[in-house]
């Protein structure tokens, strides 16, 4: 049932609304007739004279020097094999994406229906003036290898197939590493190879350009070692026969160093592991299920280094750390091709920043306190931001070092900054938002579960391990929708505050409520009604540890979903009043907007304090805070009261906090013009910081206009509100959210979970 519902997700996933994953948005204003007159025909024709006067011109006037080619013919797709080109289309879309949110780089997937070597070569040949790269994915060996070879003499564009290499470059990079923290030397030791596909063959000839001995490594296909008097192998085989003696896979083990699996689950035991020479380094990279599972390995063997393809262990040999940022490295050069030296430079710049201290964000994305490199962090994690500013500069530096560089990059210092504002951090917060929430996922409590937003939101929680959902409402009505919109929730705890079965419940958190609120206007009689509400129900759960987290608000008023959180779980110590705040994520980044729902006209005081809480929040992203207060006025330029109100506050915040980053009173558009503000007011303390994230507003009502407008007319995703101030985790959501709204909010209760849970255990 359970995997069917996957599966429907998947489907609806890609075909809902526009069909697909991707689509071609025009980078120049096409509004005017003046504009597609520019475009178009006439206009046009003058880029086109300066290319027919100058090709190389082609990258100045047109996108193909940050478009990559996906190209596939699908006879090799994952794990399904030879499936064809249409069938692989998904997948191909799929990397372009991953091309796009990792390094800014458009993708056209390209699906050919073609699976003679030579006959693929001459039409990948022929879209040379198309494209800046290209992208081999998904294609069988030993037909890659031809492919592969023949595209990257005829073509002066970079040409890399990833399935060889990307995998063969992340693990080189954490094998270098594993080497050093096992004091062992890579032209010593004893290599272990089980597989020899594509990606087998490319790891040991970029491991022998690192130093390992060709007699010193021993791969093994489905028919056994590879070695000399085989007379079954290919070509490409015998280039890694070695001169030995046929022994079987668990014998090799014996006295081995390295393992590195790229063939298929379970075909390694404890026992084999056991056989290896002290401090062994096993990389078991069989993807979903690893040669031999990390408990398995790691149970046998103390002085064991492991690292997977799995992402819920550590050391994930994951693609995506490589080819995203190879490709951008080569095309801001213009490099003809990516080279040996360039694939080299990727692995000892992984390598490297592996062992550089971690940013706060990562740590927060997988629920750490401090990652440093060790046993259990031997290669950089997928979510680090550094990578596209690590990588791409060492490949760009390595194509121009090695001659294949086309452009020279002369200012590395302004590169590096380039390729930081390319994607701002709005996909990488939401990756790393989402990845702690699974490191510990928490209770979450559902007010509104006769809503099917809501059970789509608790399934899809459940289902990516974000939270454990616990559902309010009458059982009956919660199955029937279920089951009437095919959404799984067998596992989840349903609780109905008004049935029979509760009678206790209530009673007991009817007590509690009326020693909270006795004199404060409650009577008895009204205890017994208002712990029916599933509002109030659901707070109590959260103030009695029954839950770690509530979500409400879909179908009712705002202030009726705050008021019993305020009376039954309370605000945090110093806080006097909470605040509301939204997380727009723009082109730009993410920007931190308050108090956007809860403070209608609040004092100097009082909006000192909503900074104070934003900026803590901020913080707990992994976030610098840059803060601008806002105003109609320019530091002084008017002396109304709300002016002052704003000049007042922030001059509260710096005495509380000097270290804060925040200036104001100030506009809009001096918050966000860096000229302006260095040209004018070139004492703001914004002059020369990064760009403003976080914005606080003088009163509700500029700051849920401004959201709003953002949201619906500069397409930003927004995701709040979120509650400032309470002691434990309650978020109201806003009427109407939709599902993916709603799963961000989940994230949100279960990240604040996590950090008031960890406070209370530090006090």
């Amino acid at each position: 049932m359970q995997k069917k519902l996957r599966r429907e997700q998947a489907l609806e996933y890609h075909s809902k609304g526009r069909p697909g994953k991707i689509e071609v948005v025009p980078t120049k204003e096409a509004k005017t007739q003046r504009d597609l007159s520019l475009a178009y025909s006439p206009g046009v024709a003058e880029p086109c004279l300066e290319i027919v006067a100058n090709p190389e011109n082609v990258y100045k006037y047109t996108a193909k020097g940050n478009l990559v080619a996906v190209i596939s013919n699908g006879t090799a797709v994952l794990g399904l094999g030879d499936i064809g080109p249409e069938a692989g289309k998904p997948v191909m879309e799929g990397k372009g994406v991953l091309f796009k949110i990792f390094a800014d780089i458009d993708v056209f997937d390209i699906e050919i229906d073609e699976k003679d070597p030579v006959k693929f070569v001459e039409i990948v040949k022929s879209l040379q003036p198309t494209f800046g790269g290209i992208n081999l994915e998904d294609i069988k060996a030993p037909e890659c290898f031809y492919i592969e070879q023949k595209l990257k003499e005829q073509m002066k564009i970079p040409v890399m197939h990833d399935d060889q290499h990307g995998t063969a470059i992340i693990s080189a990079a954490a094998l270098l590493n594993a080497l050093e923290l096992q004091k062992k030397k890579m032209k010593d030791v004893l290599i272990l190879v089980n597989g020899a596909g594509a990606a087998a063959m490319a790891c040991i000839e970029i491991y022998e350009a690192l130093g390992a001995k060709t007699e010193n490594v021993l791969m093994f296909d489905s028919k056994g070692l590879i070695h000399h008097n085989r007379t079954d192998l290919d070509e490409r085989k015998k280039r890694f026969a070695v001169k030995r003696k046929d022994i079987s896979l668990e014998d090799a083990f014996k006295g081995a160093d390295v393992f590195i699996g790229l063939s298929k689950g379970n075909v390694v035991t404890k026992e084999m592991i056991k056989k290896m020479a002290s401090r062994p380094i096993v990389f078991a990279m069989a993807n979903p299920d690893p040669e031999i599972s990390w408990e398995d390995a790691t149970s046998v063997r103390k002085d064991i280094i492991m690292a997977t393809g799995r992402s819920d262990y550590p050391n994930q040999v994951n693609n995506v750390l490589g080819f995203p940022y190879i490709f951008r490295g080569a095309l801001d050069v213009r490099a003809t091709s990516i080279n040996e030296e360039m694939k080299l430079a990727a692995v000892k710049a992984l390598a490297e920043l592996t062992k550089s201290a971690v940013p706060d964000i990562v740590n927060m994305a997988y629920n750490e306190t401090t990652i440093a490199f060790g046993p259990n962090y031997i290669i950089p994690k997928p979510l680090d931001p550094r990578l596209i500013s690590t990588i791409s500069p060492a490949v760009a530096k390595a194509a121009m070092d090695s001659g294949v560089a086309q452009k020279k990059i002369v200012d590395w210092d302004a590169y590096t900054i380039e390729l930081n504002k390319r994607l701002g951090i709005d996909n990488q917060l939401v990756r790393a938002l989402g990845s702690k929430a699974r490191k510990d996922p928490k209770r979450v409590v559902f007010a509104d579960a006769e809503n099917i937003k809501i059970l789509k939101a608790a399934q899809l929680a459940a289902d990516e391990g974000i939270a454990i959902p616990i559902l309010l409402g009458d059982p009956k009505v919660i199955n029937e929708l279920a089951e009437s919109n095919a959404v799984y929730i067998e596992d989840m705890q349903i609780i109905n505050p008004k049935g029979d079965e509760m009678n206790e419940k209530r009673k007991a958190y009817g007590e509690i409520y009326f020693k909270k609120r006795q004199r404060r206007g409650v009577n008895k009689y009204e205890v017994s009604k208002k712990m029916k509400d599933r509002n109030h129900f659901g707070c109590m759960m959260v103030e009695c540890g029954d839950a770690d987290a509530m979500i409400s608000g879909l179908s009712r008023n705002y202030p009726d979903t705050i008021r019993p959180a305020i009376q039954i779980i309370g605000t945090e110590e110093g806080v006097s009043k909470i605040a509301g705040m939204y997380i727009m994520l723009t082109k730009k980044g993410p920007l931190f907007l308050a108090d956007t729902t809860v403070n209608f006209n609040p004092t100097a005081s009082e909006l000192a304090d909503i900074t104070l809480m934003v900026a803590k929040e901020v913080q707990s992203f992994g976030i610098t805070p840059r803060i601008a207060m806002l105003s109609y006025s320019n530091f002084g330029s008017s002396d109304t009261p709300e002016a002052i109100l704003v000049r007042n506050a922030r001059k509260i915040v710096k005495e509380k906090n000097p270290s804060l980053i925040v200036d104001g009173e100030m506009q809009g558009i001096v918050a966000f013009n860096k000229e302006i503000i260095k040209d004018s007011y070139p004492f703001s303390e914004l002059a020369d910081s990064g760009d403003v994230n976080t914005l606080i507003f003088p009163n509700l009502s500029s700051g849920n206009i401004a959201y709003n407008l953002l949201q619906e007319v500069g397409e930003a995703d927004a995701i709040g509100p979120i509650l400032l101030g309470l002691k434990k985790p309650v978020h109201v959501l806003q009427l109407g959210s939709s599902i993916r709204s709603i799963l961000n909010m989940v994230m949100i209760a279960v990240i604040d979970a996590q950090y008031k849970m960890q406070k209370v255990k530090k006090q």
